[in-house]
């Protein structure tokens, strides 16, 4: 990155431990606005404790965190979503006993909460819209726990459009989706990455390839990588711990 000031999002020195274990070990992130970043690495790579710390659900144990040009290292979640960062979990936590529209209005009246004028009418056509955009407008009546496991992951980033962000951070979002759900997922963020910045975690490998303008490689809680897709599937670091020796 030219210059961390200029960056939606970038972390200073950022660790966390757990105990003996440096989960996220002095790493230095940048993502500029309008971006669509993967994170990928193996299991326990540090990814997910990483975006932790970016949306707030984990304190560091050192380092600092900016958004927008602004130190938001001591802010709670909750004002960093007011900030415009929204983050869906690697496991879904949709309220269960809540219809689809339901768990939608919910984010969608934080958004309320900060424009007071905004009418009622609005607050419909944002949750109308957040449905309709992840395929689940034809769910909406449903209880969340009726809904199929992809369904229900789709549910959680219909709650995360809704809340309008200006970072919208996706954790195995592709996980229990079918193969054309896949595909219309894909074309989602696509979309989404017309209006928003984009950091996704995921596995599947076609899916980063596709989506991302560039891929940060994490390794025992550090960087091991990042690039474009095709720099970072020619590495030979890359190739060695993550994506295996190329047929």
């Amino acid at each position: 990155m030219s210059s961390a000031s200029t960056a939606l999002v970038a972390t200073h020195g950022l660790s966390r431990n757990f105990g003996g274990l440096k989960a996220v070990n002095q790493v230095d992130f940048a993502m500029m606005p309008g971006e669509v970043r993967a994170l990928i690495g193996p299991n326990g790579a540090g990814k997910t404790t990483l975006v932790s710390l970016i949306c707030g659900r984990l304190a560091p144990t050192s380092g600092s965190i900016e958004f927008a040009g602004k130190d938001i290292t001591s802010l709670p979640a909750f004002r960093r979503v007011r900030l415009g960062i929204a983050y869906t979990f690697q496991i879904t936590s949709v309220f269960a006993n809540l219809t689809a529209w339901d768990n939608v209005a919910l984010a969608a009246q934080r958004v309320h909460e900060r424009h007071l004028r905004r009418s009622a009418h609005a607050l419909s056509q944002a949750i109308t819209s957040a449905l309709e955009r992840t395929g689940l407008a034809d769910r909406s009546d449903q209880l969340a726990r009726h809904l199929a496991y992809g369904h229900q992951r789709l549910l959680e980033v219909a709650m995360g459009l809704a809340l309008q962000p200006r970072l919208l951070i996706l954790d195995e979002p592709t996980q229990g989706l079918s193969d054309g759900e896949v595909e219309n997922f894909i074309a989602l963020v696509k979309e989404i990455a017309r209006e928003a910045t984009v950091l996704l975690i995921e596995h599947n490998m076609d899916v980063v390839m596709r989506l991302a303008d560039r891929i940060t490689v994490m390794e025992a809680g550090r960087i091991l990588a990042e690039g474009t897709p095709d720099a970072i599937r020619a590495d030979a670091e890359v190739q060695r711990a993550y994506l295996g020796t190329p047929a």
